[in-house]
């Protein structure tokens, strides 16, 4: 092709696309111009306002996911201004090419009708149907979220049906989510859209069914936070809640000021019991014995042989005292720290003091199971290379707490 026979064709195409553009070209002309071989000149008709849906009809199977995303953009945001009887006819064929738009295969296309009509009271509900029974959650995400047609039978449906594993999540997210909708997101096994519910303030969960997630809680940690923030928490709720979380959330619980003030004083003082107990008799040493131990925790310091082989030795040889002065030389802590994490018998305890001390993963284990007496069920394990179980801050936290309990 000679420069010139380029030039011509590049004038050609920019004719084109400001044909397509204008709302003024005939109905005809943006037809022929929908099956162009420029996508830059289809892309221009599927934008114009004025496109006949009979051109639209051939963009909705536009070979280019983009054409077909500018044409899905511009028909849902046309929806909202054909509600007037006389144009019923136009509001039926852009909602027909809609429908082909909300079943084609690129997501893109698909994403971007649900986005603009995730909030529009005036959608068809055929379509928002359709797009919250997605099984891409950028596609049904935000129906299921925010859309206002979705009723509760709906969404008790979409519950028990729907083809995204995330969809009892999005669902959670809904403002002012209706008591029966709670329940059966309470009673799926999805432990992730659980928890979305409790952190949801404006979900109407009932008390019994507030109840129940208590009373699971035990074995689902990640609800624990949520559960102690939740508003208006009944007086059995929260003294079931104070007998199963973490002390962190028990703090939490304990400085509401929404509660009964007998209840209020009642949880502190279970507080103050989990932060300062009794120590048992078995890890009371005395002072000769704890002296010993830590002079010869010291001494083995010194010639640089307290390591974790040292440690290990001395926990299956059942010597606790030194085990213990052992584990407060290496981690930097006083003696009465690892003592309170015996008394409570803290696995998180144990692993942050061995973290502390940089012994590995495997010496915590068996710290919780020699020291804390921990059940072998209850002990924490690293996970396939090693690493500990818990975040930095977490335990940074609980180091914090035996200190201050020291």
């Amino acid at each position: 092709m000679s420069a010139g026979t380029a030039a011509r064709t590049s004038e050609d195409e920019a004719v084109r696309i400001r044909l397509g553009a204008l709302p003024t070209t005939a109905p005809a002309v943006l037809e022929a111009l929908a099956r162009d071989l420029s996508v830059t000149v289809r892309a221009a008709v599927a934008l114009n306002v004025a496109t006949p849906p009979s051109a639209d009809l051939i963009l909705a199977a536009d070979p280019d996911e983009r054409v077909r995303t500018v044409l899905a953009r511009r028909l849902a945001a046309l929806l909202p201004g054909l509600d007037k009887p006389e144009q019923a006819a136009l509001r039926e064929q852009a909602l027909c090419n809609l429908m082909r738009l909300v079943a084609d295969e690129a997501l893109r296309v698909r994403a971007m009708i649900a986005e603009l009509v995730k909030e529009m009271p005036t959608a068809p509900r055929e379509l928002i149907l359709r797009l919250a029974a997605d099984a891409a959650i950028a596609v049904c995400g935000p129906v299921l979220r925010l859309s206002p047609l979705l009723g509760p039978a709906d969404l008790l449906t979409l519950l028990a049906d729907s083809p995204c594993a995330q969809a009892a999540s999005a669902i959670a997210r809904r403002a002012s989510l209706p008591p029966e909708v709670c329940e059966a997101v309470a009673r799926t096994a999805d432990t992730m859209a659980i928890r979305t519910l409790l952190a949801n303030r404006s979900a109407a969960i009932r008390e019994s069914t507030l109840d129940a997630l208590i009373a699971r809680a035990g074995e689902q940690p990640e609800w624990q936070e949520p559960l102690v923030q939740r508003p208006a928490l009944s007086a059995s709720a929260a003294r079931a809640l104070a007998g199963i979380v973490a002390t962190e959330w028990l703090e939490v619980l304990a400085r509401r000021r929404d509660l009964d003030p007998a209840l209020f004083a009642e949880l502190r003082e279970k507080l103050h019991m989990r932060l300062d107990p009794p120590a048992p008799a078995d890890i009371m040493l005395s002072s000769v014995e704890a002296t010993e131990a830590m002079r010869r925790a010291r001494a083995m310091r010194d010639a640089g042989t307290l390591d974790e082989e040292a440690l290990i030795a001395a926990a299956r040889e059942g010597d606790g005292a030194l085990c213990a002065a052992m584990l407060a030389l290496a981690a930097d802590v006083p003696i009465h720290v690892v003592r309170h994490a015996c008394a409570l018998r803290n696995a998180k305890g144990f692993v942050s003091l061995a973290w502390k001390a940089a012994f590995p993963m495997r010496v915590a284990a068996l710290l919780q199971a020699a020291l804390g007496q921990i059940p072998p069920g209850e002990v924490l394990h690293g996970d396939g290379e090693g690493g500990y179980p818990l975040t930095i801050e977490e335990m940074r936290w609980q180091l914090g707490v035996l200190t201050r309990m020291g």
